[in-house]
């Protein structure tokens, strides 16, 4: 037995899974290449097709999945009803559009006909994280399948019942029984699938440490790429902006699913003139969330996925806290079982502390005060990462003329809070990783853009 699926809320193994053979995983490559290379002729509105299967079957069995996903990693039960909505949306969204950002286009040259199609590349190898366990799966299996390929997934192996989930749906829904398949391999064994040369592309979305070391491999072996490495997303509140709705959606913005995501916001930058309120509002409405078991109607903060993720947060905390931040509510590890860690707020956060130069991946939101827009916006670009923002006024052309121009990220969101969504592009850019999830840049991704030149005899 190599990988361990323990509930993070008890300590408690739940299951226990043996990693695949070499030889198995070589035997999984070749069926799927060879069902991918039958897939990329069907067409595509017959793949649209079992794409709205796979809809229809989300949403029928969502109460078994978020089950599922709250006792694998301590996902709060009714936030994985929502994650199981979303990835149904997704199917939908790509279902309806993937012809149109397919189609080939025309382009006016001395040819009789010239055009640029968009072809599937092949199997794309996918690297996915615990966090969202089926929306970052969907995130890159959907547009790609609709692309005409075929995909392997590497899970974390503390969300395996997880994956083995996504591969299910995808056969009852009618694909190609071996189009995406379901890897329970360790890493060498990733490494060894990175080079082969039945892999045509590789995603991932993980640590910087991770993206950095899968990357170095694709480049090694001249694969296409993509990467989503997280982030320490801006929260800037400006002057005039409506401070109880900044915090309500704040609080939404760094607490849900218990703080564990890319794009929550990590670091609170705050105009002077209206930081005192914010932060005795922001700290008030901390206080009132409601830890425990994930499965309870009224929790909102649940157990983070594994307790050395939680002592590591815990560790991030005591290292800002002994370079001067100071705690304001929350900052150690509750009694009793189970990877807790008590919702907290930091304020006098600086440069080089922890809670701003690293990715704080749990319930800790870092407050920043700071003087003028001027500094707000250095502040939100002093960081190596860039994945999303959210900027609060109640001037919307100032609060579109910053996030157009000012903001170094992959996404910029005025008075709402970042999150990824099937009809826009999702993505980052240093350190938060390269290329884009979702919409029509998300699909070609993983396609060749073809060029087509006719002329006449």
């Amino acid at each position: 037995m190599a990988f361990e699926s323990i509930n993070p809320a008890t300590g408690v193994q739940i299951a226990g899974y043996e990693t695949m053979t070499p030889a198995h995983v070589a035997s999984i490559l070749e069926r799927t290449r060879q069902a991918q290379r039958l897939w990329r002729e069907i067409d595509i509105d017959e793949r649209a097709s079992h794409m709205n299967a796979v809809h229809d079957l989300l949403l029928s069995n969502k109460e078994q999945y978020a089950r599922l996903m709250c006792l694998e990693m301590g996902k709060i039960y009714r936030q994985g009803i929502a994650e199981i909505e979303k990835c149904a949306w997704l199917c939908r969204c790509a279902a309806r559009n993937a012809m149109r950002f397919l189609a080939p286009e025309p382009v006016e040259t001395e040819a009789m006909k010239s055009f640029v199609n968009f072809l599937p590349l092949g199997v794309v190898l996918a690297v996915m994280p615990w966090n969202f366990p089926f929306w970052q799966v969907f995130r890159f299996a959907v547009p790609a399948m609709m692309a005409g390929n075929g995909g392997l997934l590497k899970h974390a192996p503390n969300v395996t019942g997880c994956s083995l989930a996504v591969e299910q749906v995808f056969i009852e829904a009618g694909f190609p029984e071996d189009l995406f398949r379901s890897l329970v391999i360790d890493i060498p064994q990733t490494t060894a699938l990175i080079h082969h040369p039945g892999v045509a592309a590789v995603t991932i979305t993980a640590s910087v440490k991770a993206g950095r070391a899968v990357a170095s491999e694709a480049g090694r072996a001249l694969k296409k790429c993509v990467l989503e490495l997280g982030g320490s997303d801006p929260f800037i509140v400006l002057e005039d902006a409506d401070i109880d709705r900044a915090v309500e959606v704040g609080i939404i913005s760094r607490f849900q699913n218990s703080g564990q995501s890319c794009i929550a916001a990590k670091r609170f930058i705050i105009m002077d003139s209206v930081y005192d309120e914010f932060e005795e509002k922001f700290v008030t409405a901390v206080q009132q969330l409601k830890m425990g078991d994930p499965m309870a109607e009224d929790v909102y903060i649940g157990p983070l996925a594994r307790t050395d993720l939680r002592d590591t947060l815990a560790d991030q905390v005591a290292r800002s806290v002994a370079a001067g931040a100071r705690v304001l509510t929350g900052g150690s590890v509750p009694d009793g079982p189970g990877a807790y860690y008590l919702p907290t707020v930091l304020a006098n956060v600086k440069q080089g502390m922890a809670a701003w130069s690293e990715e704080l991946f749990g319930p800790v939101a870092s407050l920043i005060r700071v003087r003028d827009e001027a500094e707000a916006i250095r502040v939100a670009n002093a960081t190596s990462f860039g994945l999303g923002s959210s900027i609060w006024t109640q001037d919307i052309e100032r609060g579109e003329r910053i996030a157009s121009s000012e903001i170094e990220a992959g996404a910029t969101f005025v008075n709402e809070m970042c999150k990824s969504d099937p009809r826009m592009p999702f993505g980052g850019i240093r350190d938060s990783g390269y290329g884009r999830e979702l919409s029509a840049f998300g699909i070609r991704e993983f396609v060749n853009v073809h060029s087509v030149w006719v002329s006449h005899t």
